[in-house]
């Protein structure tokens, strides 16, 4: 699997954008990845903020990760613009029957593909070296464009992770 993400994002956002990903409990099948793409475009077409257009992005990556972006510098986005984003995302949930709002889910890059791991197993996965400190992590966690160009995809050692887990030099 091609991790290459970052020529997909506009150039033309400036790099305190602010990011929403949410992660998918499944990969989405091409069909429904087609339906999503046309639901995301309407949305982000339409997205406004207190009757302001706001310039906005968005895009499913990898089958399983939606990434939202707003572009504040011309419109600030408000509480109720915001909702409007999650009622969006709310609606693929019932649409295709997934959970997009577990953050106790870890998406993690192995095998050649991407595997989620529930936090609680998190230990057990590094222990039997299941996850190794270079493992690709996709931290959902990342807030504005420069950190999803620079953040998003990252070694679990250079993640939040690491300092929930002790990284046994044996799982190098």
């Amino acid at each position: 699997m091609n991790l290459e993400y970052k020529h997909l994002i506009p150039e033309d956002f400036h790099p305190s954008s602010r990011v929403w990903i949410y992660q998918s409990s499944r990969l989405f099948s091409l069909g429904e990845a087609l339906e999503i793409e046309e639901m995301l475009n309407d949305f982000t077409e339409n997205w406004n903020s207190h009757g302001a257009k706001v310039k906005g992005y968005a895009n499913l990556f990898f089958g399983q990760f939606i990434v939202l972006i707003a572009d504040e510098t011309q419109a600030g986005v408000s509480g109720c613009s915001t909702d409007s984003s999650v009622r969006l995302i709310k609606t693929i949930e019932e649409t295709f029957k997934v959970d997009m709002f577990n953050r106790q889910n870890l998406a993690l890059f192995i095998n050649d593909k991407i595997q989620l791991l529930p936090l609680s197993q998190l230990k057990y996965a590094v222990e039997n070296n299941f996850i190794t400190p270079d493992t690709i992590y996709f931290n959902n966690l990342v807030q504005t464009k420069a950190e999803l160009l620079e953040g998003w995809l990252v070694p679990v050692k250079d993640s939040w992770l690491a300092r929930k887990i002790a990284l046994s030099s044996k799982a190098v």
